[in-house]
Formats: structure tokens, sequence, C-alpha cells
């Protein structure tokens, strides 16, 4: 199969990459640039451990093919911390203690991320509903909500 170059912002920087038609967004993150915050896991999309935003929307980067990334922005988790200090969610993750084994940790900070872009001060079933889409095998699942309502306060905070 024959490679592709394809040009696209990372993490605020501008990268190329060539790549071949079938790898998915994951494997480029990981091969070519050894990120490896967005892990497939499901390989089916089901479980939100590969979430990456791309022009800010969140995909199943195990899903997305790397090909349609050309010309966009790409976001994962280790481009939120802006010059080495956490984001507000990544903070509410540590202080509640919304991660155990932390597998599923990225996928749930940039959908929080996405979810608290879209409604700054969400209720609990917003929260559960936005974040259905992300499993965690350890159950940690009522700090995620806790940290979440966290971010939403630390963002006001700033904002202010």
């Amino acid at each position: 199969m024959t490679a592709r170059t394809i040009h696209f912002t990372l993490n605020g920087a501008p990268v190329t990459a060539d790549i071949k038609p079938h790898h998915n967004l994951v494997e480029l993150l990981q091969t070519h640039f050894g990120l490896t915050g967005a892990r497939e896991s499901c390989g089916q999309g089901l479980c939100g451990c590969c979430t990456v935003l791309v022009d800010g929307r969140a995909v199943s980067g195990c899903l997305f093919l790397a090909v349609r990334i050309d010309g966009t922005e790409v976001v994962t988790i280790e481009g939120l911390d802006a010059g080495g200090k956490l984001n507000p969610m990544q903070e509410a993750f540590v202080e509640t203690g919304a991660f155990q084994c932390g597998y599923c940790t990225p996928g749930f900070i940039l959908m929080a991320n996405q979810l608290l872009d879209a409604h700054p001060d969400p209720d609990d079933d917003q929260i559960r509903h936005y974040l259905s889409g992300n499993l965690c095998r350890c159950a940690a699942y009522p700090q995620i909500i806790d940290a979440v309502k966290l971010a939403a306060k630390k963002r006001k905070t700033i904002a202010a």
C-alpha cells in the first residue's frame, strides 16, 4: 500500500507524517509521535479509551482513519497542560481521586473538557449522559462526576 503524507497541527505544533491508508489515529499518535495517552482497548469505539479531539470534536481514535486528520487540529491528553501546568480538569481528577488504574482517564478528561466547553455548569444527569460512552473498569464513576463538578468550579474561578 502506498504511503501518503499528511500535514496537521498536533497539540499546537505543525507536524507531518507519512501514513498508510489503513492506519488509525491511535496508531499514528503512538508510532509516529510517541503519544500513548490515547489507547486502543476495545477497538470498536465503545469504551472511550482512545478519545482524541479533532478540530475540537471528540472522536474514537481506534475507528478514525489517520488520513482524515490531514489539515486538522488534533489535541491529545498530552496537549492539555499549559507549560507543564495541569489544566483544571486534570487537577480535579487528581484532587478527587477520579482515577484508579488510569487507563481510561485520558478519554474521560478529554470528554469532560468538551462537556464543560458546551455546558459550563452541568448537573449530575448531564455529566452521566455526556460521559456514557466512556467506560471505567475500576468503577471510579462517583469520583469522576465529582471531578467534573470541581473542574467546572475551577474554570469559573479562572474566568472571574
